[in-house]
């Protein structure tokens, strides 16, 4: 795929995923246009001055994807959308449960439907590991988007519009991530922790990024795509960051699991497993002629019973690797501001 030919439009794309993406865009991959859509100014004119103000590449387009009139007209003449924009923070959402069904559920629908008005070439959601078995409303929004975005492919059957989704866990350093928040506590000595059997799926900013241009690059229309990432134990990430800090045990919080799952089993009947992911395969429906089959050939049938979950993963992060992957968010943190000028215990 050419991506020098090509009009991308993110949504979301003043978060964290978004910046991260349009700065590997223009580094690397050098498309024609990007437009980052979102509804913040502020934001976008921060963006504006660190990417800067008369960059022939970008343009910023305010709008809200629960506006679909909005989103037709900045999809006009795009080729691919990578759609990013989400209501995430789970006691938000548990607060607000219209405002994440207008956003994450609705708001998809509408990126749908524009992106079948424009003719966009390539549509591609982020999901997350909440998204399988939900237990928060933030989690069942995510679902009920993937089914959607997934299930649209049927309107574009004969169109040249495909959709598809990427899955995959906590993003290393994002806003609302734990790491912050640890590394913040660690200066008052006192580290907060919900339950110390807790696991989670872990995967960089970049990495997420990288994962989802390339799904871009191979999507055919119908797939989930996840990626083979790592496990980190909470415990080992507050050895990391804080070794000598007290650790106060606070309790689960509502709609918060001990564990995450990317694959459920009932899911790994129709997944097919490759060297470093997985590709959840569309169900067909009603007879319906599925894209994405030629993935079968690809790759591999999963076993009877398999589950990809955050405490049964074959892949752990050690303590000095958490710690590699902490330094540079401490020493942004340090440079934003959000931290005292206290060396951490690890003399980093």
């Amino acid at each position: 795929m050419n991506w020098k030919d090509k009009v991308v439009l993110i949504t979301g794309g003043t978060g964290s995923f978004g910046k991260k993406f349009v700065e590997l865009m223009l580094k690397e991959y050098h498309p024609r246009k990007i437009i980052i859509f979102s509804r913040d100014e502020l934001k976008q004119y921060e963006m504006q001055r660190v990417l800067g103000f008369d960059h022939p590449s970008l343009r910023y387009f305010i709008g809200d994807v629960r506006d679909r009139d909005r989103l037709r007209r900045a999809m006009m003449g795009v080729d691919i959308v990578v759609h990013a924009a989400a209501l995430k923070q789970v006691p938000a959402c548990e607060y607000n449960p219209m405002e994440a069904i207008k956003t994450n559920i609705l708001g998809s629908a509408n990126v749908v439907e524009a992106a079948l008005d424009a003719g966009v070439e390539k549509v591609l959601m982020l999901s997350t590991d909440k998204a399988v078995n939900p237990i928060n409303l933030y989690g069942a929004t995510k679902l009920a988007a993937e089914k959607l975005v997934i299930q649209s492919n049927v309107y574009a059957a004969h169109t040249h519009t495909r959709f598809s989704c990427v899955r995959y866990g906590n993003v290393i350093g994002s806003r609302g991530s734990v790491v912050p928040l640890f590394l913040k506590q660690r200066q008052t000595g006192r580290i907060t922790v919900t339950d110390p059997r807790m696991t989670r799926f872990w995967i960089s900013l970049e990495q997420g990024v990288r994962f989802v241009i390339r799904a871009i690059e191979q999507m055919t229309g119908g797939e989930v795509f996840v990626p083979k990432i790592p496990s980190m134990k909470v415990m080992d990430l507050v050895k990391a960051i804080a070794p000598e800090a007290e650790i106060e045990y606070i309790g689960i919080r509502p709609g918060e699991k001990l564990h995450e799952v990317l694959i459920h089993e009932d899911e790994a009947r129709y997944t097919v497993e490759l060297p470093d992911m997985f590709v959840i395969l569309p169900l067909p429906l009603q007879d319906i002629a599925w894209f994405g089959r030629e993935w079968q050939r690809k790759g591999k049938s999963l076993p009877e019973g398999f589950r990809y979950a955050s405490n049964t993963n074959t892949r752990w992060l050690t303590v000095e690797e958490l710690r590699e992957l902490v330094r540079p968010i401490e020493e942004e943190m340090r440079r934003s501001g959000q931290l005292n000028g206290f060396p951490s215990e690890e003399g980093s």
